[in-house]
């Protein structure tokens, strides 16, 4: 299965992409599924519960608040930041939910929406369970559903089929391995970005897929913009500062002796990757790349290239994209890109790895060039561990995505020095990734339960 960069790269809100955006759209489509089956006007009470790592790091995530906003009819790609405090206050100050923005129901959080930290389900651990009762307790529906990473949501049925959300359409090109697309590169003389924009035209026109990578690519940046605005304390009681307002002050103040420090450049990609998960952290609009929580890495590497790079131009931005979501794309069909699944390496690691190959791509690197950047942006990545304090995407999530950018860029411009010929193959990589996120220790992968998690005391 080949994942479109549409599925990789999505607009949605923080913190998180797999415990924010996906209870949001599971949530949403339970509704969506009421109103299928005629079932909406009956429904007078709506349970969800929320299991293993959505559980236990759920609050912190804002779980509980995408849920409710889901219930409410609200959608990742479109809902309004400042308009989500506002529907979730009246939920909880009036005990009453319109659900599907149109059946107004009774809510009672205590028992109506409930984090089972102690229980999880056998497919996934980011499982929710949504069941609508009627006025006499009878029930209506009852639906189970994943949250698989990058915001990505997979129905009880859709595992019963043994089928994927996304992807999946008859695309010129299908490669599942970095070999494949290598291959498919070599026999068509065409690059990964190429190979993936024609696999993009089998779905959509041209003009289209232009249309939608400018609109990414735009989204990245304004999420930047406002990152480095925006000052306070970001939400959740762990009092982190935001950082990028005061860094973007302290580099233009020092702009004259910047001219003879040639490492400036490491300080405002930095900067952007700051900028990108603070907003995150406070709820704001952002791009899933592949996750929210690693959602500062591609669009700070992005405008490294935009503003650092010799030429750099539109056609490069593409460039960028389009092959960061080839590589994406095989890590999600061949491991994974979930934090609850696999530890942060499937989500800082991998958008290291997307970054560096959409660098290496921008710049005019070869396929094997490229192939070698990704595999880079992996290999110093294995075994990372996912261990928020507080459960919060704060510490050490976004600093990790200013170390994880530099990391891409020299994975980059270390591949560019070779020919791209190396030892350890992409798909070497990937597969160690995922046999190490299979023998990690369940308290390492997304539950606040071990690492900095357990070792920072909160104040």
């Amino acid at each position: 299965m080949v994942a479109s960069t549409f599925d990789l790269f999505k607009i949605g809100v923080g913190p998180s992409s797999s415990h924010t955006m996906g209870p949001m759209t599971a949530a949403a489509d339970f509704v969506d599924r009421l109103i299928a089956e005629d079932l909406l006007d009956r429904v007078a009470r709506v349970e969800a519960r929320l299991y293993g790592s959505l559980a236990l790091t759920g609050k912190g995530h804002a779980s509980d608040r995408a849920v409710l906003l889901g219930l409410s009819g609200q959608r990742p790609a479109s809902i309004d930041p400042d308009d989500a405090d506002q529907i979730v206050g009246r939920i909880r100050a009036t005990g009453e939910l319109v659900l599907g923005g149109v059946r107004t129901i009774r809510h009672a959080e205590a028992t109506d929406l409930l984090f089972l930290q102690k229980e999880r389900l056998d497919f996934h651990s980011n499982a929710m369970r949504f069941t609508a009762f009627d006025e006499a307790g009878a029930v209506l529906l009852v639906r189970t559903a994943y949250s698989i990473g990058g915001g990505a949501v997979l129905d009880e049925e859709d595992v019963g089929r043994n089928m994927a959300p996304e992807g999946g359409w008859d695309v010129p090109f299908a490669f599942s391995s970095g070999d494949a697309l290598l291959g498919i590169a070599a026999a068509t003389g065409q690059s990964f970005a190429a190979i993936m924009r024609a696999n993009e035209e089998a779905a959509m026109a041209p003009d289209e897929v232009s249309a939608r990578l400018r609109e990414i690519a735009e989204a990245m940046s304004a999420c930047i913009d406002r990152g480095v605005r925006e000052g306070g304390i970001l939400p959740g009681g762990l009092g982190v500062r935001r950082r990028a307002p005061g860094v973007l002050r302290t580099l233009i103040e020092r702009q004259e002796r910047a001219l003879a420090d040639p490492l400036t450049v490491i300080d405002w990609v930095n900067l952007w990757a700051l900028a990108v998960n603070e907003e995150n952290a406070a709820g704001g609009r952002v791009v899933t790349a592949p996750t929210n929580g690693a959602a500062g890495i591609v669009p700070a590497v992005l405008r490294y290239y935009q503003r650092f790079a010799p030429g750099a131009n539109e056609a490069g931005v593409e460039t960028f994209l389009l092959t960061a979501a080839a590589i994406g794309s095989l890590f999600k069909e061949n491991a994974s890109i979930s934090g609850a699944e696999v530890g942060c390496q499937g989500e800082v690691g991998v958008a290291c790895s997307m970054a560096a190959a959409g660098l290496a791509a921008a710049l005019g690197g070869t396929p094997g060039q490229v192939e070698n950047a990704a595999e880079i942006g992996m290999e110093h990545n294995l075994g990372l561990t996912c261990d928020p304090v507080a459960g919060l995407v704060q510490v050490p999530c976004i600093e990790r995505n200013a170390v994880g950018s530099i990391k891409a860029i020299e994975a980059a411009r270390l591949a560019l020095l070779g020919d791209g010929t190396h030892r350890v193959s992409l798909d070497q990589v990937i597969e160690t990734m995922r046999r190490t996120g299979l023998d990690m220790s369940a308290k390492y992968k997304e539950t606040a339960l071990g690492g900095l998690a357990v070792n920072v005391v909160e104040c």
